[in-house]
């Protein structure tokens, strides 16, 4: 767990000195030599055009380079439901409502302030996400003043929200469907179980698989970042995955293949993955943007969302299982400091973008600035409201 947020919090200032440097470029001078960088076609092709790939760089990176971002984020539901914070009933259930009312409040929210337009009604899901990287990056840069058990209930909440956005994205954000592809999806996920079933430990013939199912899954309809989830589901935690990884460690059988597949990809996706998809898609001229602009009901009902719905849905959660369950705040904090957690899961930065692309893929550029005004609005507002909370609230009183 300490590794994994030391790596996180690590991309997180990487990430927003690339989402800060998207921004700049995309108002200065230089700003058309940014949109061609984008929108820059990059294409493949395979047995004699066999299958032909050709898309935007934007696309490449929010369809390829995404999908391995969502493997990582499977191999870290998996490993934390079969093995880590989220092995118990006891220990999962208050992350796991506070996700939930984290994500069911800004829906609400949003689709308050935007029932009229049926249109922007698209956008409902955007605000309900939480950006792990920049939320952990704030409580590292805090340091000593916030407890490590907020960290891991942070951690918790993002990996269940992550979760939740899966099955949002596979629910609500898929185009028409082509049965064949959808079919021959199914069956390289088939086999990726196979490989697990019969003892495979080896990460190579997973990821061939994998790279088979993504194509597929591109082709189907359904977006193509599933498949780094379906792929992650079939890596075994050990070796032939009978026993939980703890016994596994027991016997001496060091890393699990799940373990040093996440290890590996961790250092890329959050220098490398991560980073480049804020550049290519926070980018964002406030060429006439004004207060009008941010007023309108989805750049206001994302930002809203983000700041009061998160923080409200959260907390609001979490304390309705304190007060009638009997379930307890994360040890050596005070409330304060557990609400200031609670509204930085507000960050939504990466994946509000990413399901603010889906939701409004061939509206035009309008909707595209507000989406993107919204995000990093909120996003921000809930990032320093949250330190400030933090930095003026004491540890709870020990006994």
């Amino acid at each position: 767990m300490r590794r994994f947020i030391a790596s996180e919090s690590a991309g997180g200032i990487v990430l927003a000195l690339a989402a800060s440097f998207a921004l700049v470029l995309s108002n200065s001078a230089l700003a058309p030599l940014y949109e061609r960088f984008v929108q820059m076609r990059v294409e493949l092709r395979f047995g004699n055009d066999w299958l032909v790939l050709s898309k935007p760089w934007l696309l490449w990176v929010n369809d390829l380079w995404m999908a391995v971002f969502f493997f990582l984020v499977g191999l870290e539901i998996k490993r934390e439901v079969l093995a880590g914070e989220l092995a118990s009933l006891k220990q999962a259930a208050l992350p796991a409502v506070a996700a939930l009312g984290g994500m069911v409040v800004p829906a609400l929210i949003y689709i308050a302030l935007n029932h009229a337009d049926a249109v922007a009604l698209r956008g409902w899901a955007i605000p309900t996400a939480t950006d792990i990287a920049f939320a952990l990056a704030v409580l590292m840069l805090l340091g000593s003043r916030v407890p490590a058990s907020l960290k891991i209930f942070l951690t918790a909440v993002a990996i269940i929200d992550d979760l939740g956005a899966i099955v949002v994205i596979a629910a609500f954000y898929t185009a028409q469907l082509s049965l064949p592809m959808l079919l021959a999806a199914g069956g390289g996920i088939g086999l990726l179980f196979v490989l697990n079933r019969t003892g495979m430990k080896s990460i190579g013939p997973y990821a061939v698989v994998g790279l088979i199912v993504w194509v597929c899954v591109l082709k189907s309809g359904i977006h193509a970042t599933l498949a780094g989830v379906a792929t992650a589901m079939a890596i075994p935690l050990n070796g032939d995955e009978r026993d939980h990884h703890r016994a596994a460690e027991s016997e001496g059988h060091g890393a699990s293949p799940l373990e040093t597949a996440e290890h590996a990809l961790h250092p890329w996706v959050a220098f490398a993955v991560l980073p480049m998809f804020a550049f290519v898609n926070a980018g964002v001229s406030l060429q006439g943007v004004s207060i009008g602009t941010l007023a309108q009901g989805i750049p206001l009902g994302i930002a809203l969302g983000l700041v009061a719905g998160k923080a409200i849905g959260v907390f609001g959660a979490a304390w309705l299982l304190v007060r009638f369950a009997g379930a307890r705040l994360p040890a050596g904090a005070s409330a304060r400091q557990f609400f200031g957690v609670c509204v930085l899961c507000g960050i939504g930065f990466t994946m509000s973008l990413f399901i603010g692309g889906l939701a409004f893929t061939g509206q035009g550029a309008a909707y595209e600035t507000q989406v993107k005004l919204g995000v990093l609005c909120g996003s921000l507002l809930a990032g320093l409201l949250g330190t400030a909370l933090l930095l003026s609230g004491r540890p709870a009183p020990t006994h």
